[in-house]
């Protein structure tokens, strides 16, 4: 591999503008971009231009490092699973967000954006969530800077994660229950936008994933760049070769891939997103626009969203961010897909191998692995890092109710 720089990372190869700032248009290649209503267009480019001038300030900087590290506990572990590597004959890292405040890489990208927020005067955050780890990350930012917080989600993700909805409100959040649709993320996300549509000049709207229209795809990618960042740093220190040769990462909208990945497109790691079979967007989707972005959605023979399917709430999803969608059109990523059978054992199989207890959403990426492993699709002795996006507290209930 390359040599170390000076600050103690690899060195680079060209990374050819990948996972950069996508410009005044917010596209990625042909995705992405703003197609929101009218009312919309103004309080997106306020948020555009107020990020810009945030990103760019050293003290909105400082303060964001500052609450990462004495606040939400970071840089998060990279542990080394050290019996599953044994059994699979490869070396298997885990980048601990499960460990950071709140149990996900969700608090990353929120600190962010409520810190954006209050820079811009909104006295209320709103948000979308699926598996509710968003929902508290939100909740808890609200609570620590002095804002309130209305969270829509589906009334089939609030019974099948109760525990974050009492979470969420025991923090003093207002969590709006969604009937319409499949009752799951995408109809929160739907209703979520819809009301911001009549509160502009009060709250802000505090979206979860890199999906939505630009900045947030964007932004919320440039929130979780730490991911990738600190991950690179600690392999450089862990493997002799500097770098893994796999990089793997659960996908639903994608935060958690974008902001690992981003710390690795310009090696010559391979870059490997998991998708849920049912919510197939980039292997089993076509072009769309929804939620304010172009990008890939599972649809039917007339162009309908379809309703995906998934174990894991926070994956159950039928699109997929913008910047996924130009990454596999590049081939510089690969989208693959793991049934909800294999997400379970995988979650078994961590549990029972190290000690950890994932996400379900997470052990989509581990699923994929264990499969590669087995199938000889991953060669022996082969390093492959996972980004462990949360952990499984919040999924006892639904692991219970399957033999």
């Amino acid at each position: 591999m390359g040599a170390i720089t000076a600050a103690g990372l690899p060195a680079l190869l060209p990374a050819a503008g990948l996972m950069h700032d996508p410009g005044a248009t917010g596209r990625f290649g042909d995705y992405g971009g703003r197609y929101v209503p009218e009312a919309l267009i103004p309080a997106c480019a306020e948020v555009e231009e107020a990020f810009r001038a945030a990103w760019a300030d050293a003290a909105f900087r400082r303060d964001l490092d500052r609450l990462l590290t004495v606040y939400a506990g970071r840089p998060t572990a990279l542990t080394p699973a050290w019996n599953l590597s044994a059994e699979l004959g490869i070396t298997v890292l885990l980048k601990r967000e499960d460990l950071a405040h709140t149990g996900s890489h969700k608090i990353n990208n929120v600190l962010g954006q409520a810190l954006l927020a209050r820079r811009m005067g909104r006295t209320r955050l709103l948000a979308e969530t699926g598996a509710g780890q968003h929902g508290v990350a939100t909740a808890t930012a609200a609570a620590l800077l002095g804002l309130s917080a209305t969270v829509f989600m589906g009334s089939k993700d609030m019974a099948r994660q109760a525990l974050n909805v009492h979470r969420m409100r025991l923090l003093g959040a207002e969590v709006v229950e969604v009937t319409s649709g499949s009752r799951t993320l995408k109809d929160a996300t739907s209703e979520a936008m819809r009301h911001w549509v009549t509160c502009v000049d009060e709250a802000y709207y505090c979206l979860g994933s890199v999906m939505g229209p630009h900045p947030y795809p964007w932004m919320v990618r440039e929130f979780q760049r730490v991911i990738g960042e600190e991950a690179r740093a600690q392999c450089a220190a862990e493997l002799p070769a500097a770098i893994p040769d796999y990089v793997v990462a659960c996908i639903g909208g994608g935060s958690n891939a974008a902001g690992t990945f981003a710390g690795f497109a310009g090696t010559a790691a391979k870059l490997v997103g998991v998708e849920a079979a049912g919510g197939a967007a980039i292997s089993g989707g076509k072009v769309a626009v929804m939620h304010g972005h172009r990008s890939y959605a599972i649809q039917d023979e007339h162009g309908q969203i379809l309703e995906a399917e998934s174990v894991a709430a926070g994956l159950d999803y039928p699109g997929i961010g913008p910047e996924h969608a130009h990454l596999h059109e590049l081939g510089r990523a690969r989208y693959v897909t793991v049934t909800d059978a294999e997400v379970i054992d995988a979650v078994r199989r961590l549990a029972r191998s190290e000690g950890i207890l994932p996400a379900l959403e997470s052990a989509h990426a581990i699923a994929w692995v264990l499969r590669a492993a087995r199938d000889g699709e991953l060669p022996p002795g082969a390093t492959v890092l996972i980004t462990l996006s949360g952990r499984g507290d919040k999924d006892t209930t639904t692991l219970m109710e399957i033999p």
